[in-house]
C-alpha cells in the first residue's frame, strides 16, 4: 500500500503476517519516499510495524513540536552531517553544531526533546542507514532525508523536501486510517495472514 506520490512524499507499506497483539501488529515493511527516493528495507520481512505505527502516531500527536532553530536556513547536507557526527561519531570535547554544544544539539533529536528525528524508528525498518529528519517550520514541514556510512552522509542519497503542514499531517493521518483498514481486514476470520 503506498499513500502519497512517491515522486514527492509518500509512505509505503507492505504486511506479510498480522497478530492481535497490539504492540507487534504486524510483520512487514515500512518505507519512506521523499522525492524519487526511497528510504527502509523494502522486504516482506523487514521490521514488525508495531515501531513505525507508533512512530507516525507520535509525529502527529507532536505535530508542530518538531523544531530546532537550525532547521529553517542551513543545508540539508551541512544538517545530515552534523546529525550523524552528533549522535552517532566518536564524541569530541567542545564540538559546536550550528553554535550549539553537541548535547543542545542532539536534544533537538531525543523523544524526549524535540523528536526531530523520525527514522531510525526503533525497530529494524530502516536497518539499510537510512535516517529521515523532520522539522516543523510554521506551517511548512521540511524532510532532510539521507543514508550514511561511516558517519559520512552519502550525498547522492540526501533529499530536501519542504511541503505544507496540511499535506503532510493529512498524509501520516490516511496512512494510519489505511493501514488500520487493512490490518482490520486481514484479522477477519477466513483472511490470510
Amino acid at each position: 500500500m503506498i499513500v502519497g506520490n512517491p515522486a514527492i512524499f509518500a509512505i509505503e507499506s507492505g504486511i506479510s503476517k498480522i497478530w492481535e497483539a497490539p504492540n507487534y501488529l504486524a510483520l512487514g515493511y515500512f518505507v519512506i519516499h521523499i522525492e524519487n527516493f526511497r528510504y527502509g528495507v523494502h522486504k516482506p520481512d523487514a521490521t514488525l510495524l508495531g515501531c513505525s505505527y507508533d512512530e507516525v502516531k507520535n509525529r502527529i500527536f507532536k505535530r508542530g513540536m518538531h523544531t530546532a532553530p537550525f532547521s529553517e536556513e542551513s543545508d540539508a547536507g551541512l544538517i545530515a552531517d552534523a546529525y550523524i557526527k552528533a549522535i552517532y561519531a566518536p564524541k569530541h570535547e567542545n564540538r559546536k553544531y550550528f553554535n550549539l554544544s553537541a548535547e543542545d544539539f542532539c536534544v533537538h533529536f531525543y523523544p524526549k526533546g524535540n523528536s526531530c528525528t523520525w527514522a531510525p524508528d526503533g525497530d529494524e525498518a530502516f536497518d539499510d542507514s537510512s535516517y529521515i529528519l523532520q522539522f516543523d517550520i510554521r506551517n511548512q514541514v521540511r524532510l532532510i532525508g539521507f543514508k550514511s556510512s561511516n558517519f559520512v552522509p552519502d550525498p547522492s542519497t540526501i533529499r530536501d523536501l519542504w511541503v505544507s503542514a496540511f499535506d503532510y499531517y493529512s498524509l501520516l493521518e490516511d496512512w494510519i486510517a489505511e493501514f488500520d483498514r487493512e490490518r482490520n481486514l486481514m484479522l477477519k476470520p477466513g483472511a490470510k495472514g
